[in-house]
């Protein structure tokens, strides 16, 4: 199979570079994975098509200023980090230019912050130490920016717009964009009409959108991210399995946390995952899928497609791209069933 299959050609101008003034007034396209067949609404609308003793899952990572700028200690150099996961204070980060920094040299963020290289992983992605007085997170929000994609040219003047309302887990390099048409009050009367809300965490990283660079899908290696399974969570989807209800995850993040760790049942625990979903995969447990846009050739345009078929997803993303529907983060939804 080849990454060219999944192209289309998109017009610049249904590339999303803000957020809607209310967030469930963005459109939504509904689509019947088993037909194809579309039709429109309003994200509001969602309420709509859910159903008591449903399960709503999704993921509450938090997205934290993950894009640094700063000067090599030794030249001056400017460098820019982009952090993608760690352990302690030891990260990864995508770094430009990565060819300028060696093993043991130091970049500089504002005198408050230092970053010493300690290994080259490969693809520009880096292992740094970090070196810090204070509450790292706390040095962060005043250091760093939010990691926009580079398709959004416009500044984010509200930075919690690139954040769900239920944002708790702080770890992501990148919002999992289909939450964030959710309001508190449309979550409010989703649980009143007897719809289970379960959350999980899956920090997003480069595994998620970094663009494919094989023409041959099946050679494209996906970037590990980390998720985590409550063990409350683990037995209330567990529960949800065995009562047969109709399991429906917000964003692409919640699918593949919960393909990746169901083995007969789910195990909670913290876990890395790789999966990648394309055609031909399937499903073992996800339902319904309430999902944005997704770039041409991406892993996941490839996802939405192994969820239903390829042939109805290009239908329905030239049927949004008639109706002018917003594209990506910032853009509007659809809710595959």
């Amino acid at each position: 199979m080849k990454t060219s299959d999944f192209d289309f050609n998109l017009p610049q101008t249904l590339i999303a570079q803000h957020p809607t003034i209310k967030r469930d007034e963005s459109k939504l396209l509904i689509m019947d994975k088993k037909t194809g067949k579309c039709h429109h609404k309003r994200f509001y609308d969602i309420l709509d098509e859910l159903d008591a003793n449903d399960v709503l899952v999704m993921n509450n990572t938090k997205v934290i200023p993950a894009r640094l700028k700063g000067v090599k200690e030794d030249t001056g150099a400017h460098i820019e980090l982009l952090l993608l996961k760690n352990e302690g204070d030891i990260w990864d980060a995508l770094t430009k230019p990565a060819k300028r920094i060696k093993k043991g040299q130091t970049i500089d963020f504002g005198g408050i912050l230092k970053a010493t290289c300690l290994e080259h992983l490969g693809d520009g992605i880096v292992r740094y130490k970090l070196t810090y007085d204070g509450v790292f997170y706390e040095i962060l929000d005043k250091l760093g920016t939010m990691p926009l994609p580079p398709y959004i040219h416009e500044t984010l003047e509200d930075k919690d717009r690139y954040q769900t309302v239920y944002a708790k887990d702080l770890g992501s390099s990148a919002a999992p964009t289909a939450g964030l048409h959710f309001t508190e009050e449309l979550l409010e009367k989703i649980k009143q009409k007897g719809v289970e809300i379960i959350e999980i965490t899956l920090h997003v990283g480069l595994g998620t959108f970094r663009p494919m660079t094989t023409e041959v899908i099946e050679d494209h290696i996906m970037h590990e991210e980390k998720y985590i399974i409550t063990e409350d969570v683990a037995n209330r989807l567990n529960e949800a399995v065995i009562n047969k209800s109709r399991i429906i995850c917000v964003g692409t993040t919640s699918v593949r946390t919960l393909e990746s760790n169901y083995k007969d049942k789910f195990m909670p625990g913290i876990y890395h995952t790789d999966i990648f979903i394309y055609p031909g995969y399937k499903f073992k447990v996800v339902d319904a899928i309430i999902t944005n846009f997704h770039l041409p050739k991406s892993t996941l345009v490839m996802l939405v497609s192994a969820f239903s078929k390829k042939e109805y997803i290009m239908n329905a993303y030239q049927e949004a791209i008639k109706n002018e529907y917003r594209f990506f983060s910032f853009g509007d939804a659809m809710f595959i069933k």
